[in-house]
């Protein structure tokens, strides 16, 4: 912990009370980012860069004002915090803004193991190996891999501090380190890639740059032949990396931003049956070494475990304190910013809970459908649940998956997609703080030729 950084933000908070606001709160981060991008076996680019700033957000009465700065001296605090005050003096006043009650407060005591000693050991060069050999290993699956749009070694080391006038101070430290690979695979005239990625808090969690380049050169060769399909209704089994998309369209659509606006097709359904019975999906940013995962959230609200569909059943929303108080509602611990401005809502780790079945038997139980790898472009109404996409994937054909599809949209309603999930995998799979397993939608509108 850097001390004098707590000390800072607290200082902060002390400095917006004298200058007149009547709530004060100020976060503080600071850290470090790495990446090297190798390209065709040669390194493209090595960059490494440290940043530190301070925001406050400043309450006179219910007029809120913000600002920020990277200067942390006492003049800069100092300007940043003056801003703020003379720009609360310039807002309207808002009945629902304000600091969480005192009795929110809080952080879980819990060790999350965000950070590990190990991403900060790793030297440059043994960063800039990894994504030499994850390109190198998808070059030696096939022949057919003939070119790369480059493999990248990322790594982060940081903490965040918060303090605010009603008493609470708290500060967390986070390391990630990534992998990936983006290999091109040739056949004839045509062309496909694909990518495949590993992330996790400690170095030694990372997943070898062997399996990393043998995947991504294995995905990018089965699209190879892709062809479109007729026109069709089918079931449409979307494969975890897909059906994360598919939750991220959730979230936008349970998140109180959307909810006290009337822009979600889940609005005023609380308690109300939404989807099939056999889904439950989950917010818990309590799950140690995960990335949606931290003690308190932006406004300095414990973390939680918030079950948001339970067989079916839609038992909460996400909200921050502004749009808990908008719709007469509790904080579920959801407040996400920056370093300054309103708090929205964000997410822990938002995931739907899996199921027994293997991919496998859920292809199996197919008899002609749709296995989609990718989504493309973004075709999401969360105000009506229309729902359109570009896809590509395989077609399955009697419970196998046959041959490569592209350029084909797929489409339907998100109303009707939740109460038309007919199957979970248990390969739930955490690569982000979005995990979903493998899923099968009953019935979908596919268009092809």
């Amino acid at each position: 912990m850097n001390s004098s950084l707590l000390e800072t933000s607290q200082k902060v908070v002390r400095l917006g009370l004298e200058k007149g606001a009547h709530e004060v709160e100020c976060t503080i981060s600071e850290g470090n980012e790495f990446s090297a991008s190798v390209r065709m076996r040669e390194v493209e680019t090595v960059k490494e860069a440290g940043s530190r700033g301070a925001g406050v957000r400043v309450l006179i009465g219910n007029r809120v004002g913000s600002s920020y700065t990277s200067d942390l001296s006492q003049e800069g605090l100092n300007r940043m915090i003056t801003s703020a005050v003379e720009l609360a003096g310039l807002t309207t006043e808002d009945p629902f803004a304000g600091l969480p009650d005192p009795s929110d407060l809080g952080a879980i005591s819990t060790d999350l193991q965000l950070y590990s000693d190990d991403v900060a050991l790793v030297p440059p060069s043994e960063r800039i190996q990894q994504a030499l050999d994850a390109e190198a290993a998808s070059f030696a699956v096939d022949p057919r891999i003939v070119n790369s749009d480059g493999a990248t070694f990322g790594a982060h080391n940081g903490a965040r501090y918060f303090a605010n006038s009603r008493g609470f101070t708290g500060w967390y430290r986070a390391s990630s380190c990534s992998l990936s690979a983006v290999p091109v695979a040739r056949e004839g005239d045509a062309m496909e890639r694909d990518y495949w990625y590993s992330i996790a808090r400690s170095f030694a969690r990372l997943e070898r740059p062997s399996d990393i380049g043998r995947i991504a050169a294995e995905r990018a060769i089965r699209r190879l032949g892709a062809r479109k399909v007729a026109t069709q209704k089918a079931p449409v089994v979307f494969d975890p990396r897909s059906a994360r998309s598919f939750l991220g369209d959730l979230f936008d659509a349970v998140a109180g931003d959307s909810i006290y606006r009337d822009a979600s097709f889940l609005c005023g359904m609380l308690g109300e049956t939404v989807a099939s019975a056999n889904v439950t999906l989950i917010d818990d940013a309590t799950i140690p070494g995960l990335f949606g995962s931290q003690p308190f959230d932006d406004e300095g609200v414990p973390s939680r475990r918030t079950v948001i569909l339970e067989n079916g059943v839609l038992k909460s929303y996400l909200l921050n304190t502004y749009t808990a108080r908008k719709l007469g509602l509790k904080t579920t611990g959801s407040a996400s910013r920056g370093l300054s401005g309103n708090a929205s809502v964000g997410h822990g780790n938002f995931f739907l809970q899996p199921g027994v079945q293997t991919p496998d038997s859920i292809i199996a139980s197919v008899k002609n459908g749709l296995y989609i790898t990718e989504l493309i472009g973004s075709g999401v109404n969360i105000v009506t649940g229309d729902y359109s996409m570009g896809a590509a994937g395989l077609w399955i054909e009697n419970g196998e998956l046959a041959f490569p599809v592209s350029e084909i949209t797929i489409a339907g309603n998100l109303r009707d997609m939740l109460k038309n999930i007919t199957s979970i995998g248990s390969d739930l799979d955490f690569r982000g703080a979005i995990a979903a397993p493998t899923i099968c939608i009953g019935e979908m509108m596919i268009s092809g030729q």
